[in-house]
């Protein structure tokens, strides 16, 4: 049997006092591939950064990659994160320095210390992306989708149980969209689970896998073919 990365019962999540999506029951495998899907609204961000420590659990229990989120402390967050790999829609890459030293940064900030260790992983996780012979870049001489890609490379830095992707190709046309696509689906394939949050439904005909919908409040699974 597969192990479960997230288990969620009788979860109500709230923003400011308001209930953005209740009754959620859900079990997510290593290795599985989940969409969120749902219009502007609907409570796919306030699912993910409820998932990232970035809004308090309430109601409900919850238990993420080895952590209760019901009784999350502050102190925890970054511990939380360092076994998630996240990946926005704006890309969030430093723009004063190249794309080696945004990943040292990482590095850095986690407690990487040894030289030699941090420059085999930079060139690991860019070669995963396709991205390799990019590291001396400037984000700003890079293309949407080869800041994205370099944004993915980044989430995998610390070698992360999961990867939560927050409308990923939002901010993209639809040709990079896909190679975007591609990019998470070959991750996925070597065993990391991705959680994707996205309103393009074009992908979801292109890439099939299992979604889920945000709607009225609630979020339940639907069948690809009837998306």
């Amino acid at each position: 049997m597969s192990q479960v990365v997230l288990s969620l019962k009788d979860v109500t999540i709230y923003q400011e006092n308001k209930v953005i999506l209740s009754q959620i029951n859900l079990e997510v495998c290593h290795g599985e591939f989940l969409y969120i899907i749902g219009k502007t609204g609907t409570g796919k961000s306030s699912f993910m950064k409820t998932l990232y420590g970035d809004l308090p659990l309430t109601e409900g229990e919850a238990h993420f990659v080895e952590y209760d989120l019901a009784t999350l402390q502050e102190k925890d967050i970054p511990y939380l994160r360092r076994k998630i790999g996240i990946v926005f829609q704006d890309f969030k890459l430093l723009p004063d320095r190249s794309v080696s030293d945004n990943m040292l940064f990482v590095l850095k900030a986690t407690g990487w210390v040894d030289p030699a260790e941090m420059q085999h992983k930079i060139d690991e996780v860019l070669d995963k992306v396709g991205m390799k012979g990019f590291a001396n870049q400037m984000p700003h001489q890079l293309s949407g989708g080869e800041q994205q890609r370099v944004a993915i490379a980044r989430a995998l830095l610390n070698d992360p149980e999961l990867i939560l992707a927050d409308e990923p190709t939002g901010n993209l046309d639809p040709q990079t969209s896909a190679e975007v696509l591609e990019v998470l689906k070959s991750i996925n394939s070597l065993g990391k689970t991705i959680i994707m949050a996205t309103h393009d439904y074009a992908l979801l005909m292109k890439f099939p896998s299992k979604t889920l919908k945000c709607e009225d409040g609630a979020i339940f699974e639907v069948v690809q073919k009837t998306v």
